[in-house]
């Protein structure tokens, strides 16, 4: 299987985007952040499958278990 989350320096500037596109997982992310739903993202999108966004969703996520400390504002 193909994977859906690629990185190349001459698309996006390196960031990981959903394969043959120029949709970056940040993007997304952002999108489902700011409280829109697949089904939302899938319509501005056309090109794009529910599986490629479960694939930004998971790729977050496994970015996020290195081992990294991420200093959080003082709320």
């Amino acid at each position: 299987m193909k994977p859906m989350i690629e990185a190349s320096p001459k698309i996006m500037m390196g960031k990981p985007v959903i394969a043959g596109t120029r949709i970056t997982v940040e993007l997304l992310l952002e999108k489902l952040a700011a409280g829109e739903t697949i089904e939302q993202i899938l319509q501005a999108h056309p090109n794009l499958s529910r599986e490629a966004v479960l694939a930004a969703i998971e790729f977050g996520a496994k970015a996020l278990r290195a081992d990294v400390v991420y200093p959080l504002p003082a709320a």
